[in-house]
């Protein structure tokens, strides 16, 4: 597991400098499958009818048909002298629309930073946290609160939800290298997103899911320590669910989870057995701009010592009680 995590970070590295200390060059028509992506987010906007992707590293790529695709850009505009630091590493990154702006969640690292070492690991400082635009290419530019969640935590994966009381949430992942069970927890949000009020509240833990799996130093077989990439969304009949990922020994792979309360404070019930074929994962889902339900995940796997993740299309069914991946979309 710590050499799988090693690679990972490796490859997270490079992807962040690439998209913080080089302009790259823009390319057109590029088939989804050519692109080089972790954590792919797709924002359907109705209002441009366009498609705009992001995820980590900190671009974006355009399109008009899911098709081809036009960039990269970059669109974050962070504060040198915030605690994110001059050259932040950026993961994960997500486009949500609520009402008349843009909004931008993603993980933040600051590698000169560390605020903890656990277990040997010596943990950066890093957090969910995020940005605005009046459009949706951006620049996306920091709002007033410059802290989220706390600093000693290190947090990542935030995404964004309107719950049942009518106030906006990030969701989020406490992740494992500090408490060695990652969590995936909610915060309120202030009503323009600028900001979080109050603490946050853990929704579940990792060692709850009953289909991912690992070892530990003496080969003994338990649940496993990750949690990764958190989306909520409701089926037709108003279920509340959420994907998250994880860990099958060293297969990476989604689950899901569903609230039985209808809202986020659960209790969060998890399906028996993963959604996605093995090494897919960090999913989300949205509409295309003709309705249908899709979902976006990357590919996972490893290339000569490195990690090599790609975006791919799921075609989804949500009209029943539970999400369907009905198979592999080609647009």
């Amino acid at each position: 597991m710590k050499h799988l995590f090693s690679l990972l970070i490796l490859g997270l590295i490079v992807t962040s400098i690439y998209a913080q200390r080089w302009k790259p060059e823009l390319k057109t028509d590029i088939p989804l499958d050519s692109i080089r992506l972790s954590d792919p987010c797709i924002l359907a906007d109705q209002a441009t009818q366009t498609y705009y992707m992001t995820g980590t590293g900190g671009l974006l790529w355009k399109s008009k048909d899911l098709s081809k695709w036009t960039g990269p850009y970059i669109v974050a505009k962070t504060d040198p002298d915030s605690w994110m630091g001059p050259r932040p590493m950026i993961w994960a990154a997500e486009l949500h629309k609520y009402k008349d702006k843009y909004y931008y969640f993603a993980t933040f690292t600051n590698r000169a930073v560390y605020i903890d070492t656990v277990r040997g690991n010596e943990i950066n400082r890093r957090a969910s946290h995020v940005l605005v635009s009046d459009t949706p290419d951006g620049p996306y530019v920091p709002m007033k609160d410059s802290i989220y969640l706390p600093p000693d935590m290190p947090t990542l994966d935030g995404t964004f939800w309107v719950d049942k009381d009518g106030k906006p949430y990030m969701v989020y992942c406490y992740e494992w290298l500090q408490n060695w069970n990652g969590t995936i927890e909610k915060i309120e949000l202030k009503p323009d997103l600028s900001g979080t009020i109050g603490e946050g509240k853990v929704l579940f833990r990792a060692h709850d899911s009953p289909w991912s799996k690992e070892r530990d130093d003496e080969g003994n077989v338990g649940p496993n320590k990750v949690t990764d990439g958190p989306w909520l969304f409701e089926t037709e009949t108003g279920r509340l669910g959420m994907i998250w990922t994880s860990w099958v020994f060293n297969v990476y792979v989604q689950g899901v989870a569903y609230s039985e309360s209808g809202t986020l404070d659960g209790p969060w019930i998890q399906e028996k057995e993963p959604i996605t074929p093995p090494n897919f994962g960090h999913g989300m889902l949205f509409q295309d701009l003709n309705g249908q339900w899709l979902m976006s995940v990357h590919s996972h796997k490893s290339v000569n010592g490195r990690y090599v993740r790609i975006p791919h299309l799921f075609k989804v069914d949500l009209s029943g009680e539970k999400l369907v991946l009905e198979g592999p979309y080609q647009p």
